[in-house]
């Protein structure tokens, strides 16, 4: 039972403030069917002489009208007698709440809350006061604006939770304000005079904007109903921002979207908070790097600005928070026509991998993933690897205790109907001693992707599947795992067997049938970092169904260096991405 009203009364607590001052929010009550709670949640204003107020009701569906009426009567005179008591006697002003039809004929008492969602237009009366009720409106639940907000870097709403809402169809209002007054005192938000800038989801800050607190004003919209206007206020200002950042000199490789047999493709390890956010990180990890630059909020607006300019068909993420997917990078990323698939990593890791791609150009027809610890022991596909190394004990208990994964996102070119590429995506390892560990998953994951290949060219045999496997391998081009994509043989005399005595593995050869090739070759840096940097980034594709278009450039060693290294005020991860743009052959 405590269970139960711990749930309702979250449920209650995240309804969102509407707007008490937009007109379009008076005189409206709102009831919204929670069936699956077995709750009706009711909203509105009421305004009486200086004092406006909104009223949040959660009731059982099961409840009458009569008691629902007496409930808000009681709210509503509780209210009433609290100002007047304040200001001196006074003769109490007794309230009366009845509901009525839309021909204003009362509605019976024994009628149920949920019952009520049968009438056409029903009105609910308070006092003098008359509300047309809505029923199941276009609800916001919940959003808010991110606390760093940058000159130039896209703002829009996070964690943004509606019910019965079309966000394409719904209004976003932007406003800015002085956020202090001639004296240099700040100025309460109610008080701020706002000017409209822009109607749209996201909005950039301009210098005009530098010093200014912003606005964003929600209508909630469906195809048949509007909802309340809800708002919310950032909670500092507009502040200059970094200036030009590296990435911006890229995107000029990358203006235009690409049509028709080509596509974009990026690979990029963007730095989990969960690893970046922590006394050791700052002190130890990345002791260059100004503390607020490597906080989260300061760093998606890099991150999402740098994506945003890339104009990218397919995007494969690494080094994901869940809760930044889902509150940032899949809602802005879907208003820019991608959609967005998570996998994350096992075990308790709050962070995983994430596939886009362009809903215009690409249809998602499948998706897979592999818990690769798991998988080791279980897909037939890799039982030749274990039966290998199943008797090493040291060198079992240390690649089953891993979180590693990888995907596999199926996609079907819209334009060219006859071509699928599956996308693999992972993000291997690290650790100094394990290349072992790396070569070991490297091949798991090959082997894994070449055997679900075959069986989708069994599944579609008109159609030509082409594999394109991105992500961090945490393995230099010297390593194993180049040579095994790139001539499709590791050796049993590789050093990498032997990264660790303790755990080497012996008579181990893997070999794969798939003709890959890099295609941003060998760069010398993916990862730059005080204390190590080479290329560990890679976007393996199929060579003899796919031919490289274009490159983008890196960012130049000075660049990288200019803020000692990597992340700085201006690139918000420790790797850097890698875009390539491919044509079908």
């Amino acid at each position: 039972m405590v269970k139960k009203c711990t749930v309702l009364f979250r449920s209650f607590k995240s309804l969102f403030s509407i707007s008490k001052s937009n007109n379009m929010n008076q005189n409206k009550c709102y009831f919204r069917y929670i069936k699956d709670h077995g709750k009706v949640d009711i909203s509105f204003i009421f305004s009486n002489k200086d004092n406006v107020r909104q009223f949040n009701l959660s009731r059982k569906s099961s409840e009458t009208l009569d008691t629902l009426c007496t409930r808000i009567a009681t709210n509503v005179q509780k209210i009433i007698n609290k100002k007047t008591k304040n200001k001196g006697p006074n003769k109490e002003q007794e309230i009366e709440v009845k509901i009525y039809d839309n021909k204003k004929n009362p509605i019976s008492k024994e009628a149920t809350c949920s019952e009520l969602f049968s009438y056409q237009e029903p009105i609910l009366k308070i006092s003098d006061n008359f509300y047309d009720i809505i029923l199941n409106a276009p609800w916001v639940v919940n959003f808010n604006l991110p606390k760093s907000i940058l000159m130039g870097f896209p703002v829009f709403p996070e964690n943004f939770e509606t019910h019965h809402t079309d966000i394409e169809l719904s209004i976003f209002n932007w406003y800015r304000g002085k956020a202090y007054n001639e004296k240099g005192n700040d100025v309460s938000d109610i008080h701020i005079e706002w000017e409209f800038i822009t109607n749209s989801y996201y909005y950039t800050p301009t210098k005009e904007d530098v010093g200014m607190k912003l606005k964003l004003a929600c209508t909630p919209v469906n195809k048949n109903n509007i909802g309340p206007i809800v708002e919310s206020v950032t909670k500092n200002t507009v502040e200059a921002g970094p200036g030009p950042c590296p990435f911006e000199n890229r995107h000029v490789f990358t203006v235009n979207k690409l049509k028709e047999k080509s596509f974009r493709c990026v690979s990029y390890n963007i730095l989990a908070d969960l690893y970046c956010d922590s006394d050791f990180s700052r002190t130890v990890l990345h002791p260059y790097c100004p503390p607020y630059a490597l906080h989260i909020d300061y760093r998606k607006q890099l991150i999402i600005k740098e994506l945003k300019g890339y104009n990218a068909d397919i995007i494969c993420l690494q080094e994901v928070d869940l809760k930044v997917f889902n509150s940032s990078l899949k809602p802005f990323l879907g208003c820019e026509g991608l959609e967005g698939l998570f996998y994350k990593k096992g075990k308790a890791v709050a962070e995983g991998l994430a596939c886009f791609y362009r809903k215009d150009r690409f249809k998602l027809i499948g998706e897979e993933n592999i818990f690769l610890a798991t998988a080791l022991k279980t897909e037939t596909c890799l039982k030749s690897i274990w039966d290998e190394i199943k008797d090493n004990a040291p060198l079992l208990e240390r690649i089953l205790d891993r979180s590693t994964v990888a995907s596999a996102s199926i996609l079907q070119s819209i334009e060219n109907l006859d071509e699928i590429i599956l996308v693999g995506n992972t993000h291997l390892y690290f650790h100094p001693d394990a290349d072992h560990i790396r070569l070991l998953q490297g091949g798991i994951i090959i082997y894994w992707l070449g055997d679900l290949q075959k069986k989708l060219r069994k599944q579609y045999p008109e159609k030509r599947i082409s594999l394109i496997l991105s992500g961090d391998f945490n393995s230099v081009p010297s390593c194993g795992i180049y040579q095994l994509y790139t001539t499709g043989s590791a050796t049993s005399s590789l050093p990498d067997w032997k990264s660790n005595p303790n755990e080497a593995v012996t008579g181990l050869s893997l070999s794969q049938e798939i003709s890959l090739d890099s295609a941003c070759g060998t760069p010398q840096y993916t990862n730059y970092t005080e204390g190590f940097a080479d290329c560990l980034d890679y976007i393996f594709y199929e060579k003899n169904n796919l031919k490289v278009e274009q490159v983008i450039p890196f960012p130049s060693i000075e660049e990288l260096k200019t803020h000692t290294a990597l992340p700085s005020i201006v690139f918000p991860s420790d790797h850097i991405s890698i875009i390539a743009d491919f044509q079908f052959k």
